[in-house]
């Protein structure tokens, strides 16, 4: 554990000034820690007073680099030297755990559900009377979290930040699913498994690793020390019916509420109080988000499904579905809609990939290739009218990264929910 006063004896070199990176500087102004250097291969302007004149050599002399998330060490500047010093690298969640002296922590992993996941217990918590601060990959980066004693950091982390992790060690460690993502990033499958099985490396006895059943021999062979917990989906599903909420009602999210469930029962809370915590709950944007309703028409923004192992829930849970699918497919990843088909009239393919996205879907289910957002909803429009069913859903759920034709998918569902609210008045 390291105090205020042994982190100013310190070196630092803050690698990437993203967000996380200006949170790191920024904490180090906060606390009169002024051993630090900065670097970012793009951005050379910003804390100009604090960029390394030589990175090779800063990389060589610094006691510790902060690494941005995201970075990889695959394809940036001075590669060769981060990689030789590469027990240097750490991130700024590592940090966190390295003063922690006060604070309690849960920490949320997984490919698909995490931030809802993270959400949902901040709420059910802070309703039962607990403080939380929530950040992380969602919302403020850790150091930008002013914690004050018995606060509970409820931390959602992705793999990227736990690939250079070494100090995290949380009170409370989800893992709640993998599937493949970013393995363009990770280079293959165990790569992205190892780093997110990082959550639970250092916990102690006293700590809780909860972890889905089909991990639990893996959890063992690895020799981890914290106390494993499995969720039961049929314990949750017993308590599904008494919940009050039309959000968390869906199939999307059990395996979520599995975990929060379990969770809770941890912290001694009754049965009760959960249930009447849950009912204010409000499921974040572009995840399943139902945001309007017209006629015999529902429309669904799922923007966040970036793999088609994100998408199954909504093509589960939605009937009649005009689907909206395209954009930059992962790694690996394929669209099997044996199970799906019925419940879909006619695919929408989008971006860059339409190729790609033909071969997969086959002679299975109708498409059209509308390129983008605007063509697609004109179309659905027209197709609404023809097939004459009586409940449409309007789905956006790509199944692939957002970044041919947005920023991210925050943009891109954004967009969809602002051309849905034009076409349907005009068309509806």
């Amino acid at each position: 554990m390291l105090s205020i006063n042994k982190l100013r004896k310190l070196s630092f070199l803050v690698y990437g000034l993203g967000s996380t990176g200006k949170s790191v500087v920024n904490f180090f102004k906060r606390n009169d820690i002024k051993k630090f250097e900065v670097w970012d291969d793009k951005n050379k302007d910003l804390y100009k007073k604090n960029r390394a004149e030589n990175l090779n050599k800063a990389v060589e002399i610094v006691d510790f680099i902060i690494l941005s998330p995201g970075i990889s060490l695959k394809n940036i500047k001075g590669k060769n030297n981060l990689e030789k010093f590469e027990e240097k690298i750490i991130t700024d969640i590592d940090l966190i755990f390295l003063m922690k002296n006060f604070f309690k922590s849960i920490v949320v992993t997984g490919t698909n559900g995490k931030s809802t996941t993270s959400k949902i217990i901040s709420h059910v918590l802070q309703k039962n009377g607990y403080k939380t601060l929530l950040g992380g990959n969602i919302g403020k980066p850790v150091l930008s979290l002013k914690s004050k004693k018995n606060d509970f950091l409820i931390i959602e982390v992705s793999s990227f930040q736990l690939s250079h992790s070494k100090y995290i060690c949380p009170d409370y460690a989800i893992l709640l699913n993998i599937s493949n993502d970013h393995l363009d990033w990770h280079g293959n499958k165990k790569n992205y498994k190892n780093s997110k099985f990082k959550i639970f490396k250092n916990q102690k006895k006293n700590q809780f690793s909860l972890i889905g059943n089909n991990f639990k021999t893996e959890f063992k062979k690895r020799n981890l020390k914290g106390k494993l917990i499995i969720p039961q989906l049929k314990n949750y599903k017993k308590l599904k019916v008494k919940i009050q909420n039309p959000y968390l009602k869906l199939d999307i999210n059990d395996e979520n509420m599995s975990y929060v469930f379990e969770l809770v029962k941890l912290f001694g809370l009754r049965e009760k109080n959960f249930l009447n915590s849950l009912r204010s709950f409000k499921g974040l944007p572009h995840r399943y988000e139902i945001f309007l309703k017209k006629k015999n028409c529902t429309f669904i923004n799922d923007s966040k499904a970036t793999s088609f192992q994100a998408s199954k829930g909504a093509l589960r849970n939605s009937n009649n579905i005009f689907w909206i699918l395209g954009g930059l497919p992962k790694k690996r990843d394929k669209i099997n809609l044996e199970d799906f088909k019925s419940n879909i009239v006619k695919i929408y393919l989008i971006g860059k990939n339409i190729k790609y996205f033909k071969k997969q879907i086959g002679n299975k289910v109708d498409y059209y290739p509308s390129k983008n957002l605007k063509k697609s909803l004109i179309q659905i429009m027209k197709d609404v009218k023809i097939f004459k069913k009586k409940n449409n859903t309007i789905l956006l759920s790509p199944s692939s990264a957002s970044y041919d034709q947005f920023l991210n998918f925050e943009k891109r569902g954004e967009e969809f929910k602002k051309l849905c609210k034009i076409y349907a008045r005009k068309y509806i």
